[in-house]
């Protein structure tokens, strides 16, 4: 697999209605209700969307954001895009953007997230964010390609936002991947994307039962991808059972790689990033599934939304293992 030759053009844009700046912080072994001394500790822009736009620049793949972004505090998100070059099409509000913390438990390589909400905006507002994105869409659809819509939506925002933006990209004849949870994924669904990656809990959520084990996750997702048309693939994240890639011909089960977390945050955006990156290349759905986890992988061993030269992510997906699933 080849990576995609770096241009001024963004070939996608990311969406991140709720960016935050992520603290990480890192201790020895974590103990509730007590004093823990850090071993270190660092700050990262993140939201889903800036993580999968990062990861696709580390790639070679040229990429536009935009989103929501607190002007008090936008210095460090800017200063990634300029490095990576990435095109900023943000909206930009008065005040801060989050800050989230996260807890990094080194003996267990365990991490306990602490997310604020983000910013509460009046009905205007919204409107007028909306349109600003819609602009974004007329601006770089249908050159860009690939719309990513990712995360978790700021207070006071309709459940239904990514369904109408998943339209307006169908409209201007762009194509999406949805990475929602909750009502917004559900409302989103309904409208068709061309990829979805929930994990686990939020398909489970999605299709209102448990899915304790493999078979019942290739079973709901199967059903899915029958009752919605415009879904093309769906790939659904699992942890340490490893991941699935469904599309309605073939169903492959990718297993996990490999490695010592560093950390595990943004490790489900890097494999969007992959999945964006495989679908560019034309990858069948094999090779996605192993450049998807590949991306994943190569994001455990490092904190931060990065990524590792694209010649040793392409190395280690080629050692990543596929199971065709019944």
């Amino acid at each position: 697999m080849n990576s995609i030759a770096t241009s001024r053009s963004p070939v996608v844009l990311t969406l991140t209605l709720n960016p935050a700046l992520d603290h990480t912080i890192a201790v020895s072994e974590l103990k509730l209700g007590e004093v823990n001394r850090a071993l270190s500790m660092q700050a990262d822009v993140g939201g889903k969307g800036i993580n999968v736009a990062s990861c696709l620049a580390d790639y070679g793949v040229p990429t536009a954001v935009s989103g929501l972004l607190g002007r008090d505090n936008a210095a460090q998100f800017e200063a990634l895009f300029a490095a990576k070059q990435i095109d900023n099409r943000f909206h930009y509000l008065d005040g801060l953007t989050r800050i989230n913390t996260k807890l990094v438990d080194r003996a267990t390589g365990e991490t306990t997230d602490v997310n604020m909400p983000g910013p509460s905006l009046s009905a205007d507002a919204i409107a007028q964010a909306t349109a600003h994105f819609e602009a974004c869409l007329d601006a770089l659809l249908p050159q860009a390609g690939w719309v990513v819509l990712a995360g978790s939506l700021p207070p006071g925002w309709p459940a239904e936002i990514y369904a109408r933006l998943i339209e307006a990209v169908r409209q201007r004849g762009g194509r999406s991947l949805l990475d929602a949870s909750g009502a917004a994924l559900a409302a989103a669904i309904a409208a068709g994307p061309d990829i979805a990656k929930p994990n686990r809990d939020e398909l489970a959520e999605l299709v209102g039962h448990a899915l304790p084990d493999v078979d019942a996750v290739v079973a709901a997702g199967r059903k899915l991808l029958h009752d919605t048309p415009a879904l093309r693939t769906l790939v659904v994240s699992m942890g340490g059972d490893g991941a699935l890639f469904l599309n309605r011909e073939e169903a492959l089960l990718a297993h996990p790689a490999e490695i010592e977390p560093v950390s595990t945050v943004g490790a489900g955006d890097a494999m969007v990033a992959g999945i964006v990156a495989a679908t560019l290349e034309r990858a069948s759905l094999k090779a996605a599934a192993q450049l998807a986890t590949a991306f994943s992988a190569a994001k455990l061993a490092r904190l931060g939304p990065h990524l590792p030269a694209p010649d040793e992510v392409r190395a280690l997906a080629e050692r990543i293992r596929t199971t065709v699933v019944a």
